[in-house]
């Protein structure tokens, strides 16, 4: 795996001519624990990924791969989820506190327009979903 990767471990479930159907387990941080059987705060989550199909390669459904994403686009994606509303609202919060607007609405307002930018964001999402593209890659060693 390169530096400039992000991969997961996944198994084909499906296979379409477009769209080949990975599954990606995701583990808690406790997934490790000793005692996750007892604590029930473990949870492991089943994600299903949709990746273009390769002509070219002879992959069948319950075949291990790896399922890329350049780096980049994953800190693109935490950019668009997670920095630019929290400076949309420090940014409102900030400035409408200090031309003394009522607290309430102060608040009321910057969850508002951090409402609005994931409205805007899910409106973009078709043309986001082009630009997040993954691919699939043999698991080394099998």
């Amino acid at each position: 795996m390169a530096k400039d990767e992000i991969s997961h471990l996944g198994k084909i479930v499906e296979i379409t001519p477009e769209i080949t159907t990975v599954e990606i387990v995701s583990s808690s941080a406790c997934s490790a624990c000793h005692a996750k059987g007892v604590c029930g705060v473990s949870e492991d989550q089943v994600k299903l990924i949709g990746v273009p199909t390769d002509p070219y390669t002879l992959r069948e459904p319950g075949d291990e791969v790896l399922v890329v994403l350049k780096r980049s686009m994953g800190l693109k994606a935490v950019w668009l989820s997670y920095v630019i509303p929290l400076l949309i609202l420090m940014i409102l919060i900030l400035s409408l506190s200090s031309v003394t607007v009522h607290e309430v609405y102060v608040g009321l307002i910057s969850i508002g327009a951090v409402a609005v930018y994931y409205l805007v964001i899910f409106l973009l999402r078709n043309r986001l979903a082009r630009d997040f593209v993954f691919y699939i890659k043999d698991v080394p060693g099998k």
